[in-house]
């Protein structure tokens, strides 16, 4: 099962995050993917993948990993909630909005899905929380920080496609685990810290296959291509703002029910692979597409104290500096399972 790494981060939950995870806005998100929309294709890594790792998933892991951390009601709530108001197909409508570099339109619409709950803030309510207090999880360092450090949000995905994508054992992830604590970093807010420097470096390496993953050729091609199919379709009057916050199912189900969709949708969900090309291909969907750069430079403490994988490691500054050169200034264009080349 792809959940089982999320035993891992912690034995117990309060009641009412367990409550919280029970509400239809959250349940929703068991029907939105981790991966964009990409794991619809036929890429080789997608049909390898002990899927579904979904948005419900990930977002009950980030809140195991604040509560195992914190013991904070409150922080753990926010870490849940954080993807309540994710779209279908997730930041695959960034890309739509031309928002993929930032990816904050996914967000933009959280505290609107909570206070449009009267279930969840009832529960809200009975334990004493406001909803200003959770509609936002950046104000908790532990949960979410600024890129390169760690946290919640960014350990759980990290850990989650090490397990479902790359088929880690679960030792590992769970030694990997175990080895964290809280410290205080160079800007003296609190962050998740490796305690053994080897396992920080085990866990960087991990973090960067995963940063490569996110921006690699098939990745970017897909979830431009499907953006296109989502504008396509909300152009065509098949699909409405409002299915694009309801369930992958509705909207695939939607997609394939008109023909013009329905040949778009085939088209994309038979892609391999991308073709890359230094000028644009004429009668393919070719496009440069550029990417977010996620990346994770983890602490780990030292005789001096808590330094990032960076200082400590020359290899592992090496490796990060070559992520972080990537040039995407370059066409891309499906490469198709049946025809060839995808139009």
């Amino acid at each position: 099962m792809s959940s089982q790494h999320l035993s891992i981060y912690s034995a117990d939950m309060p009641e009412l995050i367990e409550k919280l995870v029970q509400t239809p806005q959250m349940q929703r998100l068991s029907d939105v993917g981790m991966h964009c929309g990409c794991e619809y294709t036929c890429t080789p890594i997608y049909k390898k993948a002990i899927l579904p790792y979904s948005r419900l998933m990930h977002s009950s892991g980030v809140a195991k990993i604040v509560w195992n951390f914190t013991k904070d009601v409150t922080q753990t709530a926010a870490g849940l909630l954080h993807d309540i108001a994710t779209p279908v197909f997730a930041h695959t409508i960034d890309f739509m909005h031309n928002d993929h570099l930032l990816q904050e339109a996914t967000e933009a619409k959280t505290k609107t899905f909570i206070e449009n709950s009267a279930q969840i803030k009832a529960l809200l309510d009975k334990y004493g929380i406001q909803i200003d207090d959770v509609n936002d999880y950046h104000k908790y360092p532990i949960a979410d920080n600024d890129t390169p450090m760690l946290s919640a949000d960014r350990l759980e995905y990290t850990l989650g496609n090490a397990h479902t994508v790359f088929h880690t054992d679960l030792s590992k992830i769970k030694e990997i685990y175990d080895d964290l604590a809280i410290a205080t970093n160079e800007r003296e807010t609190a962050e998740l810290c490796f305690v053994s420097v080897e396992i920080a470096k085990e866990f960087a390496e991990i973090a960067l296959r995963n940063s490569y993953f996110y921006v690699s050729d098939e990745d970017r091609l897909s979830m431009e291509y499907l953006s296109d199919v989502v504008r396509y379709a909300r152009t065509c009057g098949v699909l409405t703002d409002d299915d694009l916050y309801s369930t992958e199912t509705n909207v695939v189900g939607k997609i394939k029910s008109n023909d013009a969709t329905a040949k778009r949708w085939e088209d994309f969900s038979k892609i391999t692979a991308a073709a890359v090309s230094e000028e644009m291909v004429s009668g393919e969907f070719c496009v440069k597409v550029f990417a977010k750069k996620r990346y994770i430079d983890p602490l780990a403490l030292t005789d001096s104290g808590a330094k990032r994988m960076s200082a400590v490691d020359d290899d592992m500054r090496d490796k990060m500096e070559a992520f972080l050169s990537l040039d995407f200034d370059k066409y891309v264009y499906p490469v198709n399972k049946n025809l060839g080349r995808a139009k």
